[in-house]
């Protein structure tokens, strides 16, 4: 018995031996940093590679923060600069004097603060109308999951694979005369905030977005007596707020950018956005610099509301695949 005993004793003592060693190495891989890229660890501790990468990177981020922002600096100094002095010397126009009575001649005689204008009615409206049909359409595909519900998630997602031009003299024929009520909705803001809300994209995205919510918190809510509009309005909108504001922002700048389907439904140019204004405005006697600072009013607004908004839209970007518990 006690050789069987020294045996056990012995092959225990050995596991132990064996997974401490084991672990030790797990650890001691674990500890190690991973080589990354072409340039090892050990090449990257040498003097000469580190000031060669802190070179490269600071040449590469120049070459970035120059290409993102200098087109946006050349039209602000060209958009308070004369027309002769872009039309003569475009790079040198920054040793010219300014004229900021551009952007006066810009916003009042072509009209700039009208189109404007008229663009964030559109883009407001277009936003409100999205999130009203997109969100509703998510949430019964998502949350009240009705048997056909499957077959509609997949037409939804074939319409995706169909050029949008394809869709564009139907929807222009229907705006022109709308099937059931007979009425024309051209030259009104209506032509383009109710297609705007037909976006298979932003169903898609708000329906995944919806799907990662517990299902225990809508259970807890429907027990709590909570109906599907409460639940609605009461548990989900609130949890999909990041989501939410990204599809808001999406769709702002893709109504403030959009051409071809306002130059279509709005032939009134009192009732054009910017988008639509701006090749009118190049067709006709308006000098140039005061047509580069109507362009410089348009670009600058959209950098604002994306530099003003970006954490919540990277927060929302982060979080859309997905709500913690």
């Amino acid at each position: 018995m006690s050789v069987i005993d020294d045996t056990l004793v012995s092959t225990v003592n050995d596991q132990t031996l064996a997974e401490a060693s084991a672990g030790e190495r797990r650890r001691a891989r674990k500890a190690e940093p991973k080589e990354r890229g072409a340039i090892s660890i050990a090449d990257r501790r040498r003097p000469g590679v580190k000031v060669a990468m802190w070179i490269i990177q600071i040449l590469v981020f120049a070459g970035l923060v120059f290409a993102g922002l200098g087109p946006l600096a050349w039209s602000a100094k060209a958009s308070i600069t004369s027309s002769q002095a872009i039309i003569s010397d475009p790079m040198g126009i920054w040793f010219q004097p300014n004229e900021w009575g551009n952007f006066i001649k810009a916003w009042n005689g072509a009209q700039i603060g009208l189109s404007l204008g008229n663009t964030a009615i559109l883009a407001i409206g277009s936003t409100i109308t999205t999130l009203f049909v997109c969100t509703t359409g998510a949430y019964l595909l998502s949350v009240l999951r009705p048997k056909w519900a499957p077959w509609l998630t997949g037409a939804i997602l074939a319409t995706l694979f169909l050029p949008g031009i394809i869709s564009l003299v139907p929807l222009y024929l229907t705006i022109l005369k709308l099937p059931v009520a007979g009425i024309s909705l051209q030259n009104t803001f209506w032509a383009v905030w109710l297609p705007a809300g037909a976006s298979a994209f932003n169903v898609i995205v708000l329906k995944n977005f919806f799907d990662s919510i517990p299902r225990e918190l809508i259970e807890a809510s429907k027990i709590d007596g909570a109906g599907p509009i409460r639940t609605f309005t009461k548990l989900v909108l609130p949890l999909s707020r990041p989501i939410i504001g990204v599809v808001a922002l999406l769709t702002i700048v893709a109504s403030w950018k959009d051409f071809l389907w306002p130059m279509l439904v709005l032939p009134n140019p009192n009732l054009q956005p910017v988008s639509v204004a701006l090749p009118a405005l190049a067709k006709g006697p308006t000098p140039f610099a005061v047509q580069m600072a109507a362009v410089f009013l348009t670009i600058i607004i959209p950098v604002i509301l994306f530099v003003a908004f970006q954490k919540q839209f990277l927060r929302g970007v982060g979080t859309a695949g997905g709500v913690k518990g």
